[in-house]
């Protein structure tokens, strides 16, 4: 179970009900702001003072006033005229983490909605409700207006909701579930699709997805060291101290561990002074992903736990720009970018296991070479998703298109940022399964040893039986790409990678 404050949500939350269906609550205390926070609302409405999205229109409209018989009309408006969007709908996993970090950013008590607002929310969380959410239409400022209007659309009993791959009328969906529709009061409409939501969830699962790929990397790139005989004279800790980055001394150390008891990578180091730098390099540029990671989880925790809609009910009602996107636009950015180059140093540890100059391997690690082309093609396949995953990491937060009239003349394009970064990390994880499969196929051919190694060996059997001959290696990749997800291999050979107690990263 897991209970909202506002204030305590983690990413393991998020992920846990985002992929584990675990139920939600809001905890007292939570609620006690909400209410709070509400009859400050009600208050300054019953004053005639004008408040931003509750007694004006929205966007370049702020000058249009509101009757105080048209308020309730206004919301329900809003959400129509904002379900405007384009493409295939947000995946399952997606949707459930939108819900659970906006109904987080709603219990802050700083949006002045009603408790049962909020409620229906979690309802329809724990009720497994998947609201049909366009992929594209945000543009990462006033919030994520597009998805998350699709979102309340539901949550009021109209548009769509997706079941078992199809799209089913919301009210019908609702009703089997034994829910009921909420009319939307005074600054709710607002409060609940002017936040952060679809890109905080992007950003967290992409996140999270890359915390676990890294850790699988340092699994491929120590059994493409092993099948090449690299020398471990990269990984002396002395290097990391002359140079102290932390997280490339981390990376080093949790390699280093991994090969211990390699005979493969003990008679490199006997003959080998350096190796080439897809090699030599891996701790410097798997510790800069992780780097990227530390910096990228401050944003993500902090963005988590923050009131993020607009205008947000302090003393007064105050406008500001809570719902702009750009640390989590940024953040994305940069965590594409590292995660494309965690997958062209993994592309180039497959291009030389398989370049019989390069290795001194069979060429292509084919038994009959000529009468069999090896796995020539999955680097074929791993270089086109390199390919793919550079044209990703154009950073979209370069970008800005003016909206509404020129009153939101600066977008953080957000929404795009994080979306694509999720499609990077996919592509990464089909590169290092591509890696795995070679290694896995040169330590048939040449042998393992060494506990950490002789495991993953073991694991990669268990899921892809016999590698002998000329096949087909597309399932062969799918299914190393579904024992990355399992976690199998981690919980049989723990790669560690957290930052010293002392350190402030």
């Amino acid at each position: 179970m897991i209970i909202l404050t506002g204030n305590d949500l983690t990413l393991d939350q998020v992920v846990r009900v985002s992929d584990r269906m675990e139920k939600v609550v809001v905890s007292s205390g939570a609620m006690n702001r909400v209410k709070a926070s509400r009859e400050k609302v009600e208050k300054m409405i019953d004053s005639g003072k004008p408040i931003y999205g509750v007694t004006t229109g929205f966007g370049d409209l702020i000058s249009e006033r509101i009757g105080l018989d048209k308020i309730r009309e206004l919301q329900t408006n809003l959400i129509r005229s904002h379900s405007s969007g384009f493409g295939e709908p947000v995946d399952a996993r997606t949707v459930r983490a939108m819900m659970i970090v906006r109904a987080n950013s709603l219990s802050k008590g700083y949006s002045g909605v009603r408790t049962e607002l909020i409620q229906s929310l979690v309802d329809m969380i724990n009720a497994n409700v998947i609201p049909f959410v366009p992929e594209k239409g945000s543009v990462g400022s006033s919030g994520d207006l597009s998805p998350l209007s699709h979102l309340v659309l539901t949550l009021i009993g109209e548009g769509r909701v997706v079941e078992d791959g199809k799209t089913v009328d919301s009210k019908t969906a609702l009703s089997r579930k034994g829910l009921k529709p909420i009319s939307l009061e005074a600054k709710e409409g607002i409060s609940l699709i002017n936040g952060t939501s679809y890109m905080l969830a992007n950003l967290s699962l992409g996140y999270s997805d890359s915390e676990n790929l890294l850790k699988h990397a340092i699994i491929a790139a120590g059994l493409s060291m092993h099948v090449l005989s690299a020398t471990e004279r990269a990984l002396d800790c002395g290097l990391f101290e002359a140079r102290p980055h932390l997280e490339h001394g981390i990376v080093a150390k949790a390699l280093k561990s991994f090969l211990q008891g390699s005979e493969r990578i003990r008679k490199g180091t006997e003959s080998k002074v350096q190796d080439a730098y897809s090699l030599r390099c891996i701790p410097t540029v798997l510790g800069s992903v992780l780097q990227t990671l530390n910096y990228v989880g401050g944003i993500v925790r902090t963005e988590l736990n923050s009131a993020t809609d607009n205008p947000l009910v302090l003393e007064e009602v105050t406008s500001g720009c809570n719902f702009h996107g750009e640390p989590l636009a940024l953040a994305a950015d940069y965590l594409s970018i590292a995660m494309t180059e965690l997958g062209n140093i993994s592309e180039r540890r497959i291009f030389r296991m398989l370049d019989k100059s390069l290795s001194g391997l069979s060429p292509f690690l084919a038994e009959r070479p000529g009468v069999e082309s090896g796995l020539m093609i999955p680097q074929y396949v791993a270089a086109s998703l390199c390919n793919e995953n550079k044209v990703l990491s154009y950073p979209s937060s370069a970008d800005n298109i003016t909206t509404s009239a020129n009153q939101e003349d600066h977008n953080s394009m957000g929404g795009t940022s994080t979306r694509k970064l999720r499609q990077v990390v996919r592509n990464v994880k089909g590169i290092i399964a591509i890696e795995m499969l070679v290694s896995y196929r040169g330590m048939i051919m040449y042998g393992s040893s060494g506990k950490n190694v002789n495991t993953a060996y073991s694991i990669l059997n268990e899921y892809l039986g016999d590698f002998k001959g000329d096949r087909e290696t597309t399932t062969m990749i799918e299914k190393v790409t579904r024992l990355i997800d399992s976690n199998k291999m981690l919980e049989e050979i723990p790669i560690k990678l957290d930052m010293p107690a002392s350190s402030s990263s």
